[in-house]
């Protein structure tokens, strides 16, 4: 058995990488509904949206259905692990390594998204215009930036538990978590056990510190960065959506 620490300056590596994929989709994570539904949103604010970039994208599964939607898809990651499965998902699309902190790639796009609460891993004020300043960069006139925030202080349930249990790829794996308030952030504890025949049972552990700020902190960064922002409630995880537009 053997544990394995994610390096949150990276986001997720190694061991728990190859397992994200499964764990997500096994819990029910909809990524072709959710593309699906972000496209709508991008052309229903940005008519005849041609380009989209997906921050943080990930292993990538967003943007194997955002293809099919607009003429250019491209994506950006921080962490090896996930870059390589993303371009090994994509193999025609182009995947950046960068951070949304401070990433310059010399274009712009239609349409630059964030999801899945990755903007929560910026630390403070400064950090979340930076990264809103980086997506404004890169967003063409008359294009839209989305952002899926992290919980607000006033939504958050300290104390929160979360269980799953998933079999895929000839694996069992049980992925428990536990979120508690530090210093004015979430910290999430993950603990997985991976279970596969022949081979026993891996343990593979993360740490996670993810801000809690409030709303009025994104639209700050938004209006910092000229974009004129509204919040939309609900969205794929029930944390809304903030949609921004360049003028």
């Amino acid at each position: 058995m053997t544990t394995t620490d994610a390096r949150p300056a990276d986001g997720y590596t190694g061991a728990i990488a190859r397992v994200y994929d499964l764990v997500h989709q096994g819990k029910g994570k909809d990524y072709a509904g959710e593309a699906a539904d972000l496209a709508d949103l991008v052309a229903a604010r940005a008519p005849g949206a041609r380009s989209l970039l997906d921050v943080a994208c990930g292993t990538g599964l967003h943007l194997s259905h955002l293809a099919a939607r607009f003429e250019r898809v491209e994506g950006l990651e921080l962490s090896p692990d996930m870059l390589a499965a993303a371009r090994h998902r994509n193999p025609g699309t182009t995947v950046h390594r960068g951070d949304m902190r401070d990433f310059a790639l010399g274009t712009t796009y239609s349409a630059v998204t964030c999801m899945f609460s990755s903007i929560g891993h910026m630390t403070d004020q400064a950090e979340l215009d930076a990264a809103l300043a980086a997506f404004a960069a890169h967003t063409e006139s008359g294009g839209v930036v989305v952002v899926e925030p992290w919980w607000f202080p006033e939504t958050f349930t300290p104390g929160y538990v979360g269980a799953a249990v998933v079999e895929a790829e000839g694996k069992t794996i049980s992925r428990v978590s536990h979120s508690r308030l530090e210093d004015g952030a979430t910290r999430i504890d993950v603990h997985y056990l991976v279970a596969e025949p022949g081979e026993g049972v891996e343990h593979l552990a993360e740490s996670h510190r993810i801000t809690l700020f409030p709303r009025f902190a994104y639209e700050l960064a938004f209006e910092r960065a000229g974009l004129a922002a509204e919040f939309l409630p609900g969205g794929p995880s029930g944390r809304g959506l903030f949609v921004g537009l360049r003028p």
